[in-house]
C-alpha cells in the first residue's frame, strides 16, 4: 500500500553522457523515467535533450523518498541509479552514462601515457621477462576487454586511500597466464595489504565476503569495498600462495569489481543487458557504473584511460 504524500516540492536534475563521458547529443531522444520507492512513475517522458529537471516530486517523508532514475534512448543501453534520497528544498542531482549498441572500446592511453598517468600500473606490466610494452600493445591488439579490465581495476584500486598508500601500491607483480580475464586478474601483493584491508573494514570502508572458497577455490579471506551502491572493489587473497618479490613477502592476490552490492538494485533497475548469472562481468557496464556511481558520490571523475564510443 502506498502512503499519502506529505509535501511537493522535492527536485532532481537527471544529466544524461554517452561514453565517452561528454553530454549527449541534443538530438538524441531520451526517455527519463523518476520513479518513486512504492515504484510508481512520479515522471517518465521523452526530450531531447541531455540535462532535464523534475520538480514537484513528491514527498513521503518514508522510503517512498528513496527515488529511483533511469535514462533510456534508442541505439543506447538502459542505465540508472538508485536510491536518490529527496527532500523538500535539497536539489538532488545524477549523471548518467548511456553507451551506443555499436559502441567500442577507445584506448586513447598509449604505453608512453600508462608510464606518465598509471606508473604503478606501468611498474606490474613490465615486471618478469616481458617488457612492459609488449604486453600492453598485446593486450590492445587482441584482448582489449581484458585490457579495460585491467585498467578499470587498478584505477579503482588506485582511488581507495588506506591508511597508508592505496592498494594498488601494494601490487608488484602480475600473473599472465589463463587466469588474467575480462572480470578479474590475479598477482603478488606485498603481505601487508592484509592488515591494511583489514584496518579499512574497522574504518567501514569494506566488508568481510562470507564464502570466500567457495567462489574463490583456494582463497583464505576476501573484503569487498562498501563505498558504492556500484561497482566496488573486491580483494581476494590467497595467503596458501606466497612468494618472494625484492625481499618483500608476498601473497596471491585476486581483485576484480562486481556490479552491485545491493542484489535488489539490479531487479529495480534492470540495466544490465547480457545478465549477471551464467556471464563474466562485463568491463564495459563496470566503466558505466563505476563512473556513475563516483559521480554520485563527489570523488574525481573514473577515467581508466579509455572511452568507449
Amino acid at each position: 500500500m502506498a502512503f499519502p504524500a506529505v509535501a511537493p516540492g522535492c527536485t532532481i536534475t537527471v544529466n544524461v553522457f554517452d561514453g565517452s563521458r561528454q553530454p549527449v547529443p541534443d538530438n538524441v531522444d531520451v526517455l527519463y523515467t523518476v520513479r518513486d520507492g512504492n515504484q510508481h512513475d512520479a515522471f517518465r517522458d521523452f526530450r531531447r535533450t541531455p540535462s532535464l529537471t523534475v520538480s514537484g516530486l513528491p514527498f513521503f517523508n518514508n522510503f517512498g523518498d528513496l527515488y529511483t532514475v533511469i535514462g533510456s534512448a534508442d541505439g543506447y543501453r538502459q542505465a540508472g541509479f538508485t536510491p536518490v534520497h529527496v527532500a523538500p528544498n535539497v536539489p538532488q542531482e545524477v549523471d548518467l552514462m548511456l553507451l551506443a549498441n555499436d559502441a567500442n572500446f577507445r584506448f586513447a592511453g598509449t604505453w608512453d601515457a600508462i608510464q606518465a598517468k598509471r606508473p604503478v600500473v606501468a611498474r606490474m606490466l613490465a615486471a618478469g621477462e616481458v617488457g612492459g610494452r609488449e604486453r600492453f600493445e598485446s593486450l590492445l591488439e587482441d584482448r582489449p576487454a581484458v585490457l579495460a579490465c585491467l585498467l578499470n581495476i587498478t584505477t579503482a584500486m588506485e582511488q581507495i586511500h588506506l591508511s597508508v598508500g592505496t592498494p594498488l601500491d601494494y601490487m608488484q607483480e602480475l600473473i599472465w597466464d589463463g587466469t588474467m580475464a575480462k572480470d578479474r586478474f590475479f598477482g603478488y601483493s606485498d603481505a601487508k595489504l592484509i592488515d591494511q584491508v583489514r584496518i579499512a573494514t574497522q574504518q567501514g570502508l569494506f566488508a568481510p565476503e562470507p564464502g570466500t572458497a567457495l567462489f574463490h577455490p583456494g582463497a583464505t579471506s576476501s573484503w569487498k569495498q562498501i563505498q558504492f551502491g556500484e561497482a566496488n572493489v573486491q580483494l581476494t587473497f590467497h595467503e596458501n600462495d606466497r612468494k618472494n618479490i625484492n625481499g618483500l613477502d608476498c601473497v596471491l592476490t585476486e581483485p576484480d569489481i562486481d556490479y552491485y552490492k545491493d542484489p535488489a538494485a539490479h531487479a529495480i533497475l534492470e540495466v544490465i543487458a547480457n545478465g549477471i548469472s551464467g556471464s563474466l562481468t562485463d568491463p564495459s557496464q563496470v566503466y558505466v557504473l563505476r563512473w556513475i556511481a563516483g559521480r554520485r558520490a563527489g570523488i574525481p571523475d573514473f577515467d581508466p584511460l579509455y572511452t568507449i564510443s
